[in-house]
């Protein structure tokens, strides 16, 4: 699934392409907002992204992606 977070005071976005769920995402989210100076995900390719909680602007999670198999079109 693809993250998106904004970082106050930077124009650009971190974008992350992980292999965690949108609830796992989630509870790390709310568990740096809830008390935590840093939130901290990793990447599909195992690097982990840790991001201040105190500049944090948003996070948004897109929608898991399942391979598709076959060839039919849509």
């Amino acid at each position: 699934m693809e993250i998106t977070i904004g970082v106050q005071n930077v124009t650009r976005e971190i974008a992350l392409e992980s292999d965690q769920t949108a609830d796992e995402v989630s509870a790390a989210i709310a568990a740096a907002l809830a008390g935590k100076s840093a939130l901290e995900l990793t990447d599909s390719k195992g690097r982990r992204v840790v991001v201040p909680t105190a500049t944090l602007a948003y996070v948004e999670i897109g929608a898991e992606t399942k391979p598709r198999v076959g060839f039919g079109s849509i």
